[in-house]
Parts: structure tokens; C-alpha cells; sequence
């Protein structure tokens, strides 16, 4: 899918490669933008984004990077315009309904689950979406991207130590959040 002739190929603008490429990360770019956004229709909205200046800006790709990696710097990018411009226009709106169900890769609930089960899921979605916004970039990257460090680092725009920071935080408190349901 994502082989080193597929993407050359879609660097010189072949169709078929940037076809190719396209349906492989839009799964990925959903994922994280659902992280993020907390609507899938954003979030929808956003992969389409990312798609667009994907398109646009895959001549630049130099192999620096994981393509996947290169992609979400788009994504992120896109995220993060989208929140701004929400804030701007946050005046008498009214803010949208969180649902992380698919960031945290949880089917609908089978006959046999328990209601205990459901409700700490419900719990662990809640207490996501309630961290901080660079604190779930950083858990969305480490863990649900399964981004290194470095990756995560260089697509936040900090240093390594800033997101281990930054990933140490978040797990505290959702520990400390979570730790009643243990």
C-alpha cells in the first residue's frame, strides 16, 4: 500500500498512487481527528481537509518521516485550525457532544456485557475528552496512533521531554480520575 514506488509515484502525481495512499490514511486520520475534535462530524470535516493539503503538498514529502507520520502533521494542523476558528465562533453556540467511542476502539456493547463494563467505558471516554487539549494530542499520538516520542514531539512542535511531560500528566490524572472504578 504504502511501498516506496506507491509513493514516489503519487509524489509525481499519479492518480492511481494518490489513490492508493488516500484510502490508507484516511482510517488513521479519522481516528485522530475523532480524538481530538470530539464530533465525528468535524472530525469528518477534517479528514477531508487533511486530504485536500495532503494532495497538495505530497511533492514535498522527502522521506523524512513516516508517510503516516508526515500526514498527521497535516492533520494536527487541521485540527488545530478547526479549534481555533471554534473558539472564535464559540459566542451563543453551544459546544458539541463528545463521543470517543471509536478513538478508544470500542464496538457496541454485546448482549453479555455488563452494565458495570458499559458504564466504566462510558467513564474512560468522559474522562478523555475532559483532558486538557494538548493532553489528549499527546495520548491520541503516543497511544492510539502509537507514535514514538520523537514523532509525537515533532508533530506538536516540542521537545521529548516536553510530551513524556506531557503524556505523564494526562496518565495521572486519568489514574487518579479512574482509580475509584479499580
Amino acid at each position: 500500500m504504502r511501498s516506496p514506488r506507491t509513493i514516489e509515484a503519487a509524489r509525481g502525481g499519479d492518480k492511481l498512487a494518490l489513490t492508493t495512499l488516500l484510502r490508507g490514511l484516511q482510517d488513521p486520520w479519522y481516528r485522530f481527528c475523532l480524538g481530538l475534535l470530539r464530533d465525528p462530524d468535524l472530525a469528518t470535516d477534517a479528514v477531508q481537509e487533511t486530504g485536500l493539503r495532503f494532495l497538495k503538498q505530497i511533492s514535498g514529502f522527502r522521506g523524512d518521516s513516516q508517510l503516516r507520520t508526515w500526514s498527521l502533521g497535516i492533520a494536527i494542523n487541521v485540527v488545530r485550525e478547526m479549534k481555533r476558528r471554534r473558539q472564535r465562533h464559540a459566542s451563543g453556540s453551544s459546544e458539541a457532544t463528545t463521543d470517543l467511542a471509536e478513538t478508544v476502539g470500542d464496538p457496541a456493547p454485546s448482549v453479555g456485557t455488563s452494565a458495570e463494563f458499559v458504564e466504566t467505558r462510558e467513564v474512560l471516554r468522559q474522562t478523555l475528552a475532559d483532558l486538557p487539549d494538548r493532553q489528549r494530542e499527546a495520548v491520541v499520538l503516543r497511544f492510539f496512533e502509537d507514535l514514538s516520542v520523537e514523532e509525537t514531539a515533532s508533530l506538536m512542535g516540542c521537545a521529548a521531554g516536553t510530551v513524556k511531560a506531557t503524556v505523564h500528566q494526562a496518565l495521572r490524572s486519568l489514574r487518579k480520575r479512574l482509580s475509584p472504578l479499580a
